[in-house]
């Protein structure tokens, strides 16, 4: 009875642990890639293809981590309508909320003959504005190319390649598409100008120039040095044409020399822009010559000097060694390059992987056993490749993660990647699941990005290169990124125990 007393005035003071509920899968029909995941901001992309309809996407596949449930009977599926953000609520002791959206790129275009330029599509006023020159009658203008929604959609009229329409007034169109329908207005504007220099960039070695003239007249870009009055017709290959829209890609340019461009159509010239070329730049401590030992955490700066690199030894070494080191294993056998291992740090079972890597950018700090990291330094000019050294040993993958779990034994990948950002500030990693925050190839803030991946062993020194791709060639970066891990999936502690990367010398090239 006393023992029962007892246990009766027991109160459970023990606070419920505060661990973050994730989508850890959202599969859709009809998506253009994989959905998007982002734990720290706990949202979820999806990306759905032309076809897809988005008030109505079925979705295939959606898990939550272990034990977290949702919240009220508003979950994710069979088929969803997305053509708005969602919140969910999921629960796992206490209740998050959770952001879907969509986000669906349709090819949109509209041309009609003797266009100057290219057509304005306004999507949200569902508008089409064409520039023709004075000399067109605008009461018989025919179309030479209409697509406005899915490759699905029925337009009425029908505006099929040749069929002409009135423009000397607005043009309504009806475009069904998934068995909705929208109006489209198409307005037409006239001008006497007959060709137009748009823009001119100019980055180091390379130069883009835009233009609009008459679509079917000869259309072409000319460039000379400012100092010069020697005007130079670009090639054909440097020229891409689109209707009446067309650029050139100059390449061999010189670096920090004032240029001048215009368009030209048929003999006509265009105004004049002005733009100067760039500086090669190169990143400090590319060789990775200069290390220093903290410790036990090797730092790829020289002891006292700046600090451009850093690597994840100040977390491996929590429970370990530092598995990112300097070697006079090298491509010309003399100096240094660096050599990143993947490797389980810890004492029997207690521990976990750490990948070996290199980045541009510092350790932030250790959250538990994960890792915070600040990714890029300050950068504005424009690179169109990388080249560096390295060699490769490929261990089995023996550790992963939820989601990485079909990756078990299979040979484990290296990867060196670059990209430029315009954001405000470096991009912070963060590795702890509960609030992980990854680099993403494809967000808004990137400006261009490029890559390098192996899977196999190369057992002695290789040269490497690859593109940058840019998404734009007008926007100015204000960080370059630059990571090296001799495991892919290092960040969710997915890898080979074993792996081993030697890199060296790495080179920025800024032409084509």
């Amino acid at each position: 009875m006393v023992c029962l007393i007892a246990t009766g005035c027991i109160k459970n003071n023990i606070p419920y642990p505060r661990i973050q509920p994730n989508i850890v899968e959202l599969v859709v029909e009809d998506a253009a890639q994989a959905t998007q995941i982002d734990s720290a901001t706990r949202t979820a992309t999806i990306y759905l293809n032309e076809y897809a309809d988005i008030y109505n996407v079925n979705v295939t596949s959606c898990k939550l981590s272990e034990g977290a449930r949702w919240a009220d009977s508003d979950s994710i599926g069979p088929v969803m309508d997305f053509s708005r953000s969602r919140v969910f609520m999921i629960e796992l002791y206490q209740t998050y909320d959770w952001v879907v959206q969509a986000e669906q790129t349709i090819t949109r275009n509209f041309t009609v003959a003797n266009q100057i330029g290219s057509s304005v599509i306004d999507v949200p006023a569902r508008r089409i504005v064409v520039t023709l020159p004075e000399t067109v009658a605008l009461d018989a203008v025919k179309v030479t190319s209409c697509k406005l929604a899915s490759p699905l959609a029925s337009y009425n009229p029908a505006l099929t390649e040749g069929t002409a329409i009135d423009l000397s007034r607005p043009f309504e169109v009806e475009v069904t598409d998934h068995g909705r329908s929208e109006i489209w207005t198409i307005y037409a504007e006239q001008t006497a100008a007959t060709v137009t220099t748009v823009a001119a960039y100019g980055w180091t070695n390379v130069a883009w120039v835009y233009g609009e003239a008459e679509e079917g007249k000869h259309n072409t870009i000319e460039y000379r040095k400012a100092s010069s009055q020697q005007w130079i017709t670009v090639p054909d290959e440097w020229l891409t044409t689109e209707g009446g829209s067309f650029h050139a890609r100059i390449i061999h340019l010189e670096s920090l020399t004032e240029y001048v461009a215009r368009a030209v159509s048929d003999n006509e010239p265009g105004a004049e822009l002005t733009f100067t070329t760039g500086v090669d730049l190169q990143v400090p401590n590319s060789d990775f010559e200069d290390w220093w030992l903290d410790g036990k955490v090797w730092c790829p700066w020289a002891e006292g000097g700046d600090r451009y690199w850093d690597t994840g030894n100040k977390g491996a070494a929590t429970l370990g060694t530092s598995n990112s080191v300097p070697t006079d294993d090298t491509p010309t056998g003399t100096g240094r390059a660096a050599k990143l291992e993947t490797r389980f740090v810890g004492i029997g079972a207690i521990g976990k992987l750490a990948a070996g890597n290199i980045f541009a950018g510092y350790y932030v700090k250790t959250d538990g056993t994960n890792g915070i990291l600040s990714f890029g330094r300050p950068f504005k000019e424009r690179p169109t490749k990388m080249r560096g050294y390295y060699k490769y040993h490929s261990a089995p993958i023996s550790s992963t993660t939820a989601g990485f779990e079909n990756l078990k034994n299979r040979p484990d990948s290296c990867i060196v990647w670059c990209a430029l950002i315009d954001s405000d500030e470096p991009f912070e990693i963060r590795t702890n699941p509960n609030n992980r925050n990854l680099f993403d190839p494809e967000a808004d803030y990137v400006v261009a990005y490029g890559k390098m991946e192996c899977g196999v062993d190369v057992n002695s020194y290789e040269q490497f290169e690859f593109d940058m791709e840019y998404k734009s060639t007008s926007r100015v970066p204000k960080f370059i990124l630059i990571t090296a891990s001799a495991s892919k999936y290092g960040d969710y502690f997915t890898g080979g125990n074993g792996s081993v990367l030697y890199l060296d010398d790495l080179e920025l090239l800024y032409d084509y």
